[in-house]
């Protein structure tokens, strides 16, 4: 057992000074067969700690589940970084922003009426006692103190660019310190007066969040830090991409350069991220300062890992780096990396959401239509009768995200939150199908916790269209459509197809998604993730880990128009033009 502590300038390690030198690795986005694997390459860099979230939405789906199988084994993660010889820092939030849905709050949270978010709320600090005590059971006898890993544990989440509600901080804090954490707490925020002023507590360590200009940072910080260590909580030496944008990198020289500059100053780092990985599934956010931009699967980060862990040369850059202030391992490993599996099949068997939505969901009826956190869905189809005869002009309170419009199944538009639509013309009457997608929560600022779907009166002219049927789609179930439903050649509107394809030996490929419109792609049931033929990301990482030698299984729901039915499993990744 070791003794961890907050000396006047320094980190104590059993009374010895200790500078943490910390990558961020969220075992949430790295299948758990592969975290070995990525936390030797953080130790052969010169890393000694680790760092990664906690998202409660993804460990409770539903109120009272705690789920700790499989991808969310936040002990298994901590006990594979132990093994390596490493700590760990571990950062629960509630809130963790992340580029994460909803900032890692559950949506079924704020599905009563009042219930605060990030503030002093009793509903709100109940829920968080119960997610954070069912965390800490798991990181309690493993912190360093017990033998185990953990060196820190952090408060909230740069809560000073959210609000100033100390009463709420100090409440997270003593929830967590009853919980058993005896390591100490940090905050973190951006090194700006107010966010440090607001977002730090007393007692507790305040760290800062940055990627340049390292000194005058460090100095703000200092200020509102008089003594302890100084630590970069998060050194941002790339950024995440959102559907639309571009790919964003950082120039490896310059980056390098200014993880030396915070080096040199004494100060400890985390750098975010180490390796990001992939929004797998539903789980990438947004962001909405105006106008919304919704994240992109993959996490790359421009990281010195790449998505599929794969070192870069922002890796041996970061690494020559660190050897100036510590010993790093003798051993390097290789950036060459060989090309990926290539092979083509052709998808299938179609199954068509308009033309037997039964197999897609069960069927409610409601008078006023419904948003899809009343539905507890990611994606309905909402239909009723028009029955005017002359055009007439569909409009919406408000779309949120996006809404696929069909008139006797034939499509009439799209109503996209990005561009703030509205409304559209209807050219006749008939049955209306409006299939609504939600593609990722606001996970910062003040929009985090609003529902989803269509918000509002949806209304034909002036009069309010009612007697709706709704039908919540189980997107867990579309690999099993064939099992209860015949495939359709022909029709509109959004289409689940199939396909097999074998593989020699179960290693990491890349399914280019080009041809296709947008939507989400599985493979013998694991969920890669969106996409969306505006890009600027080309292709899903598909983890050898969810492969088996033989015949494998790709099903792919395609929400808009699939140009080739065709899936070609490439040589690598392609994430886009870069940033001009």
């Amino acid at each position: 057992m070791s003794h961890f502590a907050i000396g006047e300038s320094d980190f104590l390690l059993d009374g010895a000074p200790f500078r943490i030198l910390s990558g961020a690795l969220h075992y949430f986005r790295v299948h758990p067969d592969s975290w070995a694997d990525r936390i030797e390459k953080a130790r052969l860099m010169g890393l000694n700690t680790i760092e990664t979230y906690v998202p409660w939405n993804a460990h409770s789906p539903r109120p009272g589940v705690f789920d700790t199988t499989g991808m969310l084994d936040l002990e298994r993660f901590l006990r594979e970084v132990a093994t390596a010889g490493l700590y760990a820092i571990v950062r629960p939030g509630p809130y963790i922003c992340a580029e994460w849905d909803n900032g890692g709050l559950p949506a079924w949270l704020f599905r009563e009426p009042g219930v605060g978010v990030r503030r002093n709320e009793p509903r709100f600090l109940s829920a968080i006692e119960e997610y954070l005590d069912a965390v800490l059971r798991i990181v309690r006898p493993l912190q360093v103190d017990q033998g185990g890993p953990v060196l820190l544990v952090q408060v909230e989440n740069e809560y000073g660019a959210f609000g100033d509600d100390q009463t709420y901080l100090k409440a997270v804090a003593e929830i967590i310190r009853n919980a058993g954490i005896t390591v100490p707490l940090v905050t973190v925020d951006q090194p700006v007066d107010a966010m440090l002023a607001a977002g730090g507590l007393d007692g507790v360590l305040r760290t800062a969040s940055f990627g340049s200009r390292a000194g005058e940072r460090l100095a703000t910080l200092r200020k509102h830090q008089p003594s302890g260590p100084l630590m970069c909580m998060e050194f941002w030496e790339g950024w995440f991409d959102y559907w639309g944008g571009p790919h964003h990198t950082t120039g490896v020289a310059d980056a390098a350069a200014e993880l030396d500059a915070l080096l040199a100053a004494g100060a400890s780092v985390n750098i975010y991220m180490f390796h990001g990985g992939t929004n797998f599934g539903l789980t990438s956010g947004a962001n909405d300062k105006g106008v919304y931009r919704p994240t992109i699967t993959s996490y790359d980060y421009d990281a010195p890992l790449d998505e599929a862990g794969n070192p870069t040369a922002k890796f041996h850059a970061f690494r020559e780096v660190i050897s100036r202030y510590a010993p790093v391992p003798d051993v390097v490993p290789a950036s060459g990396v060989g090309a990926a599996p290539e092979t083509s099949a052709v998808l299938g068997s179609p199954v068509r959401l308009l033309a037997d939505p039964d197999a897609w969901g069960n069927w409610t009826s409601y008078d006023v239509l419904p948003s899809l956190d009343e539905l507890d869905a990611r994606l309905a189809l909402f239909r009723t009768e028009v029955a005017v005869e002359e055009p007439v002009l569909l409009s919406v309170g408000e779309v949120r995200d996006r809404a696929y419009v069909f008139l006797d199944g034939a499509p009439v538009g799209v109503l996209d939150r990005e561009r703030h639509d509205r409304a559209l013309m209807l050219p006749h009457c008939g049955q209306l199908e409006i299939v609504v997608e939600d593609q990722g929560r606001v996970n910062y600022g003040r929009r985090i916790g609003e529902p989803k779907g269509l918000i509002g009166s949806v209304r034909l002219g002036s009069t309010e269209l009612t007697g709706w049927s709704v039908c919540a789609i189980d997107l867990e179930a579309v690999p099993r459509l064939w099992d209860s439903t015949e495939p359709d050649a022909l029709g509109v509107g959004p289409t689940a197809w199939r396909a097999s394809f074998d593989v020699e030996q179960p290693v990491d490929h890349f399914l280019s998604t080009v041809a296709w419109g947008k939507g989400i792609a599985w493979v013998n049931g694991f969920n890669l993730g969106r996409y969306w033929r505006r890009g600027p990301q080309e292709t899903l990482y598909v983890p050898g880990p969810v492969l088996r030698p033989g015949r494998n299984e790709l099903v792919v729901l395609d929400l808009d128009v699939m140009a080739e039915p065709v899936a070609h499993f490439v040589a690598g990744p392609a994430l886009g033009p870069l940033e001009l």
